[in-house]
């Protein structure tokens, strides 16, 4: 179970927070403050695994109030601006939410705690909360996790799944199986390829590159696909 701590000066927003962490099985709200000071405090008296942090808070803001934590939590930003996503990465969070925060976008940013820092013993136990999916291959139900996913590649009536260990092959479109995908962490880059952003290596204004396969970005993808990974990678 992860402890959860919910920095937070907007009484809606932190309800929001509370009810969805107490919806995701591994959370557990340990406490709520309106401003950095007091939530110092009680960091100084408690130990939490995640922080849910405002920006625009009274007094200490929220970045500076990081720089304060010698003993960090994990830290997802929940904000109302955009513009400083960017400086979340010298923080090493974990994401970057913009309020309004929907469920499923929530539940994306969560998912990464669970594979990035395994909090307790078993490790495994973490596994078996990551998000997944079944598709039909090979006449029977096959278990994906998206996490594993580098791109998923259209070829005429099907679909080509490339894992980070395997490939599979599915009679699926594009669109049907983007339903499928609770992670907002993917982006269709062409027509044809559609990338999980986590996966990519590299990328320029034409090309990004995922599992070692230089993927083209599709010109009326391209405004879209650079912001997007402006944001993300």
């Amino acid at each position: 179970m992860l402890k959860c701590l919910i920095v937070e000066d907007e009484p809606l927003a932190a309800e929001v927070l509370t009810d969805y962490i107490s919806q995701v099985p591994f959370l557990a709200t340990a406490g709520h403050f309106t401003d950095a000071m007091r939530a110092l405090d009680f960091l100084r008296k408690e130990s939490v695994d995640v922080l849910f942090l405002d920006l625009h808070l009274p007094g200490v803001k929220g970045f500076e109030f990081l720089k304060t934590l010698s003993n960090r939590p994990q830290v997802i930003i929940t904000t109302a601006y955009h513009q400083y996503a960017l400086d979340g990465y010298e923080y090493d969070v974990v994401d970057y939410l913009v309020k309004p925060i929907e469920f499923s976008r929530f539940l994306s940013a969560v998912n990464k705690l669970s594979m990035n820092k395994a909090v307790g013993k078993d490790r495994g136990q973490w596994k078996s909360l990551r998000s997944y999916f079944f598709v039909y291959a090979d006449k029977k139900q096959v278990k994906i996790f998206p996490d594993e996913i580098n791109y998923v590649e259209s070829e005429k009536d099907y679909l080509k799944i490339v894992l980070k260990e395997k490939v599979i092959v599915i009679r699926q479109t594009m669109r049907e199986f983007e339903k499928q995908l609770v992670s907002n962490s993917f982006i269709r880059v062409h027509r044809s390829f559609l990338v999980n952003s986590h996966a990519i290596t590299a990328y320029d204004s034409t090309h990004v590159e995922s599992g070692g396969k230089s993927i083209p970005i599709g010109r009326q993808y391209r405004e879209d696909v650079l912001n997007k990974l402006k944001m993300t990678v």
